[in-house]
This record gives C-alpha cells, structure tokens and sequence, in this order.
C-alpha cells in the first residue's frame, strides 16, 4: 500500500468522524475507537502495518492522553468538592458585586483570566484554572458556556507563542534557532492578538446580552431564576456546605494550582493531593461520606475520562510512528505537498496561514511541526522563499486553532471541564478562531514579518 493511499484514508477517516459527530450519531469516545480501528484494519490488510504494529501504536497513544484523563479526573473531584464546600458561592457573590449586571465585564474578565493563567504555556492547566472559576458565573449570569470556551481559547492561543510553549519551541528547533530569538519575531503580532482577544471578548458580551443573559436580563426574566442573595442562602442550607472552612479550601485551592504553574510534578499529581487533603479536611475520616461526595461527580469525571481513552486509539493510529514507516498524518502531510500547484506554492506562507485553521483539526503539536515544516520548509526553497515566514505562518496561525483541535488532550479537558459536546465548541469557535488567524497573518504581512 503506498503512503498516498494511506494519506487518503486517514483524511477520510478524520472525515468521518467529524461528520458522525457533528450530526451527533454516536459520542466521541465510540467515534474515536471505532473508525480508526477500521482505518487500522484496513492498513493491516493492505500491508503497510502488522497488527503488532497497531498494539504498539495504541500503546504510544495512550502514554500521551493517560495523563491528562488522570488529570481530569481529580481537577473534576477536586473542583466539585470546592464547589460542594461553598468556596465558588464566595466567591461568585464577589464577582458578581464587582461586575454587576455587566455582562460583557465577565466576558473581558475571563479574556484576562486565561491570557494571565496561560502564562506557563500549559493548556490543561489554564483550563483548570479559567472553566471552574467562570462557569459558575456563566450559568448564574445565563451566559453560554461555548462563549466562556472561545473567549478562553483565543486568549490561549496567543499567548502561545511564548518562547517556552509548545509550538514556538518546535518551531525553532526546526529553524535551528533559539526560541527566544523567534519570539522576539512574533512579539508585535502577540501584542495584536491580545488586542484582538480583549476586542472579542466585548463582542462576546454583546452577544450574550443581546439573546437575554445577565442577572436581570430576559433569560433571567423567563426563567424565573432566584436572586444572588437567594441562591447563596440556599447553598447555606446544604449539607456538605463549609463556609467555616472557605480561608482554608481558597489556600488550598491557590496551593494546588501553585504547584501545578510549578511544573515539577506531573499535572495531575497536584489534584490528586487536593482530592486527598479536601475530603479528610472537609469531610472528616468518615468513608461513606468520601464516597458520597466522589460520587456525586463520578459521572462526568467517567464520560470524559472515556473520550480521552477514545483519543488515545486515534491519535495512536493517525499520529504515532512505528520505525521505518511513514505514519498516516505523515502520509497526509506529503499528499498536500503534492497537491500544492506552483502558482500557490510561490505565495506559500499565506498558503499556510490560510489553510493552518481548518489543518489544525487533524495533525497534532508534533506532527504538525516536526512532520509538515520541515516539508513545507523544502517546498519553499524551491521557490526562493525563505524558512521564517513560513515558520511565522505555520506558528501564528495554527496557534489560534490549537484549543479547538480534538487532536489536542488538552481540548478534551476543556470542553469537559465546561460541560459543553465538543462539536459544539467546534461550532461555536471555529470560524471566529479562522478569522483571528487570517487577521494576525494580515498584520504580519503589513509589519514585512511574512513577506509577499
């Protein structure tokens, strides 16, 4: 089987699934088992893998979204045990006094919450801290928590281009340069993203004002939704409730998240510990207590934890290398470079800037920098054009679209986080995300960074 046959497959398998999810035919755990797993078989059988092959593959994929299902699982407990305790109630009345009725000030609040919690470049993370923090906020105001996802998202995206996060890292490794060295190239289009992130959070909050959200809007209104002060009193009355312990519970929670922005541990060590510490505290020595409460978040922690399992089987398969074999995103990749027609090829950059979004959904951090920019690289020469704008395209613009891609574990943390399908994030974010990529790249070009 050659390797444009296998590069054809694995499009049509990504197409596939984005098509059954989108229609909403099964859930993305069934998805992401089920068509590579033919997509695998079909490879078997026409020769190009053995089915040991495969079980390494699946083995490799794993190893990559074990830790993250690990990490979701106990910032889902750990976080639902806050919120069960009456921390969120705290402090959800304060933002609530200090934003009002405002809701566009939520919107630009968590704008500024995930450019400022994305500072160490880790996406789960900034999930962990941005989603819990806002969501209840969100459903007190009516707010949709597909905004809460797409406000985050773009802030996230830009600020990953620090010259230690993922991309700009592989990026320069690829130009054989230091990655600080290719950030001082990005920094103007960072500082016109951030301005572009905080300009879309006002639109957002426009949005959601002008379809009834806020305490008082129309939503609230035909709802019949219970006042601040009513809620909060509520929760008061509620067992597992322990407004004594707030002080402790918020020390508990920003030593948490401390030692997650410390990056010595793996991530999910530091939920792991807070699950532990929160239920003995809180809770007393008491076991049917701790299972009471670990159940009552037992079902989302599950159905997320699956999907991830779902992602290990596809990324596996599409992204992961067995020795002396090309891998199918590989195979994907030489297939556009073939494609590509010269009259394109000499505006390449721009090529790529446009076409970086919608890539975004199929190829990985990895394979998208250490499989396509290498090739797009070569093909670029052949033209006299140099790496950087090349470079310049592929981490701006694939950048914005990290956060949407379902080839990113940290995505499926998110979306689930949030309570929110997938596809319908995707939904929600993906033409706004296009947009903000094709205006970075627009920028670039004016300031002569990607050069025409």
């Amino acid at each position: 089987m050659s390797t444009t046959v296998v590069g054809i497959l694995g499009f049509l398998c990504i197409a596939v699934i984005v098509v059954v999810l989108f229609q909403s035919k099964t859930l993305p755990s069934v998805a992401f088992i089920a068509f590579p797993a033919i997509l695998a078989v079909i490879l078997v059988i026409g020769g190009y893998y053995t089915f040991e092959n495969i079980g390494d593959l699946i083995k490799a994929g794993f190893s990559s979204t074990g830790p993250t299902a690990a990490l979701f699982v106990f910032s889902v407990l750990y976080f639902g045990i806050m919120t069960d305790a009456g921390m969120f109630d705290v402090i959800i009345g304060k933002l609530m006094k200090l934003v009002g009725d405002n809701v566009i000030g939520v919107t630009v609040m968590t704008a500024v919450i995930a450019l400022i919690g994305h500072l160490d470049g880790g996406g789960a993370s900034t999930f962990c801290i941005v989603v819990p923090s806002m969501l209840p906020v969100y459903k007190k105001m009516h707010m949709r928590p597909t905004t809460l996802l797409r406000v985050a998202v773009l802030g996230m995206g830009i600020l990953n281009l620090m010259p230690w996060a993922g991309p700009t890292m592989r990026a320069a490794t690829v130009l054989g340069i230091e990655s600080a060295g290719l950030w001082h190239t990005l920094l103007p289009i960072q500082i016109f993203g951030i301005i572009l992130v905080l300009g879309h959070a006002i639109l957002a909050g426009v949005q959601e004002k002008k379809r009834g959200a806020g305490l008082a809007g129309e939503l609230a209104k035909s709802e019949g939704t219970v006042t601040t002060e009513e809620s909060s009193s509520a929760s008061g009355t509620n067992e597992l409730a322990r407004p004594n312990l707030f002080f402790f519970n918020i020390i508990l929670t920003i030593a948490v998240i401390a030692m997650l922005v410390w990056g010595v541990f793996p991530d999910y060590l530091p939920f792991m510990l807070g699950v532990a510490i929160a239920l003995f505290v809180n809770y007393g020595f008491t076991a049917n207590m701790h299972k009471k409460v670990i159940n009552l978040h037992a079902a989302p922690a599950l159905m997320m934890c699956s999907t991830l399992m779902g992602a290990a089987v596809l990324m596996g398969i599409l992204v992961k290398n067995v020795e002396g074999v090309d891998s199918v995103v590989t195979c994907m990749a030489g297939i556009i470079t073939q494609i590509l027609p010269d009259f394109l090829g000499r505006h390449l950059p721009i090529v790529i800037g446009i076409l970086s979004v919608p890539l975004a959904l199929a190829f990985d951090t990895d394979s998208y920098f250490y499989g396509m920019l290498p090739v797009m690289i070569g093909i670029g020469e052949s033209f006299g054009i140099a790496a950087l704008p090349i470079a310049v395209a592929m981490v701006v613009c694939r950048n914005c679209a990290t956060f949407i891609s379902p080839m990113v574990p940290a995505t499926l943390l998110g979306v689930g986080l949030a309570e929110v399908d997938i596809k319908d994030h995707i939904k929600s974010s993906f033409f706004y995300v296009w947009a903000f990529s094709i205006l970075c790249m627009i920028f670039a070009i004016i300031l002569g960074i990607m050069v025409l």
